[in-house]
């Protein structure tokens, strides 16, 4: 029986990086993946694959709408070819797994293929190929999250679909329902209405991406109005049937009225479960909380010593960043540091264009929690680089203690937002104010200077360009 010092069960971001770490620190280390292929929901069917086919339909539609205006003609029509748009999908998932293959090998982590289950807290047997046992003094569960449905929904993976089937589909469909007006179901609905799809999004909630700051959802939902992208907000879904090809969501209005939706893909996209079935959780003695979640302390460790649990099973946002941000923690915990998580400073992100970023406290969190700020707001249509990039929706809102300065909360939609969130991180990491950041130089002409100008309204509402 090998023995090792870690095991980590699941090899999606969080249990990979926390594989590597642990590996790194000079720990014997084994990785668990019941698939063949390693890098979890993430890699193999969620962010990347997801984001492969944003850019493959963000080209298609920039040539069709936008190449024009920039002085480029193409003769002929502009044609899609989409079984080599999910052909080149998963070519860019497959070269990222093999990546994961190549980080387990340079680090000496032994990867096992097949189902890891406790048959106590110290010994894990795995189900693959051939049946073995192997021995961890630690276990790190990573087993990540499925996406969830409501109870009366047949998921049939053929006209009533998850983002999993949403990903890989042999034709573009012709009116796309989606069931959920949150991150997955907003950027897949924006990729199948960029190439042609009807698409119709059905929310419960009064607005879209409800856990973010409101004039995100408000901005978000009128540029994907203008680009095509039908909502019902407030409706309650509470059928959906399938006959044939065609599909028919049933739902009640916020005035009790009963409408339906009718086309032939319904795409259900209510959020993720957490995922720790066939784990025999009950072998080690390990505790997990009506919505399934592991129930773990500060240090991410179970109610068994030795038995810790990070990502999608366990509480809080379910984004790959913070699981890979746990999987370290534990892994330098287990080596004796004093590693540190400030969850109110992982970003979330929305990928559909413009883009939608956001740290720290939303405006609706600091008035419910009667926080007295200031507020600066700048708009990215006033930027030269969006003028010069066509890219004018948006802006970035900087929220400020009123009394400190102290950055509270950012939240940008805009082009490669994404990306420039990670600067508003940077600052609220150092605690920095808003007048810190007025008073840095940012380069010109760049999407960023609508940092400094927000910044600039927060501290003394004189913004520069407005």
């Amino acid at each position: 029986m090998s023995k090792y010092d870690v095991a980590v069960i699941g090899s999606g971001p969080g249990g990979y990086v926390a594989a590597i770490r642990c590996a790194q620190l000079g720990m014997k280390t084994a990785i668990i993946e019941k698939y063949n292929t390693l890098g979890g929901t993430c890699l193999n069917v969620g962010c990347i694959p997801s984001k492969a086919l944003l850019d493959s339909s963000h080209h298609y539609e920039d040539a069709v709408k936008h190449f024009e205006e920039h002085g480029i003609e193409i003769p002929g029509e502009v044609k899609i070819n989409f079984k080599k748009m999910i052909e080149r999908k998963q070519g860019v998932v497959d070269m990222t797994t093999k990546g994961i293959v190549f980080l387990m090998d340079k680090n000496k982590i032994d990867v096992y293929h097949g189902v890891g289950s406790f048959k106590d807290a110290t010994h894990i047997e795995i189900e693959g190929e051939k049946k073995e046992t192997i021995e961890a003094a630690h276990t790190i569960i990573a087993t990540g999250s499925k996406p969830s449905t409501l109870p009366f929904i047949t998921i049939d993976k053929e006209r009533v679909i998850t983002s999993t089937e949403a990903l890989s589909l042999t034709e573009i469909p012709k009116h796309m329902i989606v069931i959920g007006g949150g991150v997955i179901g907003l950027e897949l609905g924006q990729v199948y209405r960029r190439l042609g799809a009807e698409v119709s999004v059905v929310e419960y909630m009064d607005r879209i991406i409800p856990t973010m700051d409101g004039a995100q959802s408000k901005e978000l939902m009128k540029v994907m109005k203008k680009q095509g992208v039908k909502f019902h907000l407030s409706h309650r879904v509470s059928a959906v049937e399938r006959k044939g090809d065609e599909v028919t969501v049933t739902a009640t209005n916020k005035k009790d009225e009963e409408v339906t939706f009718t086309g032939d893909y319904c795409l259900v996209s209510v959020g993720r479960r957490p995922y720790t079935d066939g784990l025999k959780l009950e072998n080690a003695g390990v505790k997990a909380n009506e919505r399934g979640q592991i129930e773990v302390n500060d240090h991410l460790q179970s109610n068994v010593a030795n038995i810790y649990a990070i990502g999608d099973v366990i509480r809080g946002a379910m984004l790959a960043h913070k699981a890979e941000e746990e999987g370290v923690l534990v892994a330098e915990i287990l080596a004796g540091q004093k590693p540190h998580i400030d969850y109110n400073l992982i970003p979330g992100v929305v990928y559909t264009w413009p883009e939608v970023a956001s740290v720290g406290r939303t405006e609706e969190e600091l008035k419910e929690a009667g926080i007295s700020y200031k507020y600066g707001q700048f708009p990215m249509r006033a930027l030269g680089r969006s003028r010069a990039s066509g890219d004018t929706d948006g802006f970035v809102k900087i929220l400020s203690d009123a009394n400190t300065d102290e950055v509270l909360g950012v939240h940008m939609v805009g082009a490669r937002v994404a990306d420039l969130i990670s600067e508003a991180v940077t600052a609220m990491e150092f605690r920095a104010s808003a007048e810190d950041i007025a008073r840095m130089s940012h380069a010109h002409p760049t999407y960023a200077e609508a940092v400094k100008e927000a910044a600039l309204a927060a501290t003394e509402n004189r913004p520069l360009h407005i």
